[in-house]
């Protein structure tokens, strides 16, 4: 215990910080934007060996081998593709001088050590992940639904009864109209107003 708390105190253990948004510019995470697309970071989490970037497409991980070594792995999981559950907060005991953010994406667990006087800054993207999951939950279901019409829809057509061309016809405007409720309305990528709603910079 005495090793933890002096490592602690001497700022030497992975414990992270809260990044303020005029200091986003300087993070390793910056530079694996799509910046071209309008992505940008609305929350970061940086210590001594990894940076968790939470852009509105996505979470960057900036994950490093060490704290003296420059070596680094991006790993990115797109809320679009990446499920968010079991997002929680573990708050720091007396002795603590840290609060744990804990959640699984695309079947990832994450811990992330967060020095304990950032409590309510991390309690806003508490609040933002389990906000995107209520979405995510959303479109698995409308997905299901979305497969059931389809089958329902094919049901009603006789083939027999239609010639090639317009069964040709009807498949490409089904086709149409199945991508775009699958990936367009069913499907949320860019979270910039979940975060814009809840994250208080």
């Amino acid at each position: 215990m005495f090793k933890r708390l002096a490592s602690e105190a001497l700022g030497l253990s992975d414990i992270g910080v809260i990044v303020a948004p005029q200091d986003y510019d300087k993070v390793d995470a910056d530079d694996y934007l799509f910046h071209e697309d309008g992505e940008k970071i609305f929350f970061l989490i940086k210590s001594k060996k990894d940076e968790y970037c939470f852009t509105n497409f996505a979470l960057i991980h900036v994950d490093g081998d060490s704290a003296v070594s420059s070596k680094r792995t991006i790993k990115r999981y797109e809320y679009a593709k990446s499920f968010i559950d079991q997002v929680r907060i573990e708050t720091a005991g007396t002795i603590d001088m840290d609060v744990e953010l804990k959640f699984i994406i695309a079947d990832t667990a994450f811990s992330i050590d967060v020095r304990k006087n950032h409590l309510e800054s991390l309690k806003d993207i508490y609040k933002t992940l389990i906000s995107i999951n209520k979405r995510q939950l959303i479109d698995e279901v409308c997905h299901e639904n979305i497969k059931l019409a389809l089958n329902a829809t094919a049901s009603m057509y006789k083939i027999t009864s239609a010639t090639h061309i317009e069964i040709a016809q009807q498949f490409k405007e089904l086709l149409n109209q199945l991508n775009t409720s699958t990936l367009v309305t069913h499907t949320k990528r860019d979270y910039s107003d979940v975060f814009t709603k809840y994250i208080q910079n």
